[in-house]
């Protein structure tokens, strides 16, 4: 991310695997249950009766994300200008990305509806933003919740801008995947994703002990599993362990964790 940038093109995730041969999108009402040629509710009505697939479930929010595209990028923009005026979080590291001759603001941190991806084995692969070191950051506006929400997705890729342009971080993985697992370990624990409300009364996670360092390991093994360079779960968790004590140990631009 070089001061000035040009905001588009849109700048792609960072730590999401390409896919070579992405699965075709079917929308068969015989086969999945989802017709979109239905009224939105009888659609529903279909889901909340069991009566359609969770293929046809998955298509049927992607069709939603559509129809309401406009409606979420203007809300995902406001909430954004918001919090660059606000939010302390986002200011500071404002600030001290801009005193790395870097620049993050509204004209090159967009707004944009992000297709889900649905793998051979049913999973589904949602993202809620993504950081280019040559374009700025994308939020994805059909996955923001609220302004809380965006807000800890906002600071977790400016901490990975504020890392790229602090040490050059190798976000391929060429030579090894040490720098993207620090910065992932660093954005989780930094960006306020991981505080004890987000994980008790958004994922469910109510561990009294330990809950934040497993929620930090456990978002950081994710986000390295989707680098291309990382074969599996036990690569991801093997890499973040070596770097471990030294990144969680890291609260730079800040003095704390403080969020």
């Amino acid at each position: 991310m070089e001061s000035g940038a040009a905001p588009s093109p849109p700048p792609s995730p960072s730590g999401t695997r390409a896919s070579s041969s992405p699965r075709e999108v079917v929308n068969d009402p015989a086969r999945t249950g989802f017709d979109p040629e239905t009224k939105w509710w009888m659609n529903y009505f279909r889901i909340l009766s069991g009566q359609m697939t969770q293929e046809g479930q998955f298509h049927y929010r992607e069709w939603r994300y559509k129809v309401h595209e406009e409606r979420d990028c203007k809300r995902c923009e406001e909430y954004r200008d918001w919090l660059f005026t606000y939010s302390p979080a986002v200011r500071f590291l404002s600030d001290k990305i801009q005193g790395l001759n870097g620049k993050l603001d509204p004209s090159n941190v967009l707004c944009r509806r992000c297709p889900a991806r649905l793998e051979d084995d049913g999973q589904v692969r949602r993202q809620s933003g993504g950081f280019s070191p040559n374009h700025g950051i994308l939020l994805c506006a059909n996955e923001i919740r609220d302004r809380k929400h965006l807000e800890d997705t906002l600071a977790h890729e400016m901490v990975h801008a504020w890392d790229h342009l602090r040490w050059k971080v190798d976000w391929a993985g060429d030579k090894d995947l040490k720098h993207a697992a620090c910065t992932e370990i660093r954005a989780s624990m930094l960006s306020g994703e991981c505080r004890w409300m987000r994980e008790a009364f958004t994922r469910g996670q109510w561990s009294v002990t330990q809950q934040f360092q497993n929620c930090v390991r456990r978002r950081a093994i994710n986000s390295v599993m989707a680098r291309p360079r990382c074969k599996d779960e036990a690569q991801a968790s093997k890499v973040i362990d070596q770097v471990w004590d030294s990144c969680f140990s890291d609260t730079r631009p800040f003095d704390e964790v403080y969020r």
